[in-house]
């Protein structure tokens, strides 16, 4: 990595903090870049005394930058927002909630964009927003650690005192003028100890924080089933969450919003043809924009079928 794109890194670095309100201190935690190479690399100082050495800062710090501020320094071809329904649903439901303290459920298909407009909320609020993935195999302990980690603070002990821990330290959040959010993503994978320990957060949070549960249809059956078993708690928390449940309009595969600027009408019909989600569409889409961008040529049929490998019959 050479100087000049060192220094683009560090400007466009310099930029976000003003523009976020961090401290160098604050995005240090945020990276895991060291507070101290931090310093120098802000000064456009690319190197540290070590054993009276000079030792070149390693490139691995300047991509985690990059990460932590979703800077591309090799201005490679990406996929940008648009106007979906869903999208402006997404952005609507969650500054909503951000600004009033709601708990909310939000449901959408698969690919429909729910964490990509999650993901842009959370780069336009990074100090707000804490979101957890549920993976399939998480616990309670497992997501309360996942939390404490996007808050950035230590948790010991037994769920019942992290869960009380994170409460406190929202609260403080709140008491200093900020509006935070806690989302938990691929809600459909919640148990029913997790969703008990959501209930919990809502009683202690509501006004003061934000909870958003996002996931498909399958988290609603999981809820009304457990409710309808009249498992523990899981009456109380849909009586919670009932009328804070919001669904997302069905996808229009004819992709509108996507394939407008798109020349080559055969192609956009092998589109609509193959894809069923947006998800998709982007998954079949971006390499061959990024191919065609490479070679110089025009985005065709031929050519995207060339790159999913999938010939004509």
């Amino acid at each position: 990595m050479n100087n000049n794109i060192k220094n683009n890194i560090i400007s466009a670095l310099n930029q976000w903090l003003i523009d976020n309100d961090y401290t160098a201190n604050d995005f240090a935690a945020k990276s895991n870049v060291p507070a101290n190479y931090l310093s120098y690399m802000r000064k456009n100082i690319y190197f540290i005394s070590t054993g009276g050495k000079d030792v070149e800062i390693d490139d691995k710090y300047f991509r985690m930058i990059c990460d932590a501020i979703d800077y591309d320094p090799d201005n490679k071809l990406a996929w940008t927002p648009r106007q979906t329904p869903q999208f402006t649903q997404m952005i609507t439901y969650l500054s909503d909630a951000k600004k009033h303290g709601y708990t909310n459920i939000i449901i959408g298909e698969t690919g429909s964009g729910k964490t990509y407009c999650t993901d842009i909320f959370l780069k336009q609020n990074p100090k707000d927003i804490f979101k957890v993935t549920v993976g399939s195999l998480d616990n309670i302990t497992d997501l309360l650690d996942k939390l404490g980690q996007s808050m950035r603070i230590p948790l010991v002990g037994s769920p019942s005192k992290k869960l009380r821990d994170i409460t406190k330290h929202i609260i403080k959040l709140k008491l200093d003028g900020r509006e935070p959010m806690i989302v938990w993503d691929e809600s459909e994978y919640l148990k029913q100890a997790t969703l008990a320990n959501i209930k919990e957060m809502h009683d202690h949070l509501y006004g003061k924080c934000a909870l958003i549960m996002i996931g498909t249809n399958q988290l609603l059956t999981k809820i009304e089933k457990l409710k309808n078993k009249n498992a523990p708690g899981m009456p109380q928390f849909y009586r919670r969450v009932k009328y804070g449940i919001r669904h997302l309009r069905p996808i229009d595969t004819r992709f509108k919003e996507f394939l407008t600027s798109i020349a080559d009408p055969h192609l956009k019909r092998f589109l609509q043809d193959e894809c069923e989600n947006y998800g998709e569409l982007h998954d079949a889409l971006l390499p061959a924009m990024r191919e065609a961008e490479r070679m110089g040529e025009p985005l065709t049929e031929n050519l995207v079928r060339t790159i999913l490998n999938k010939p004509k019959q």
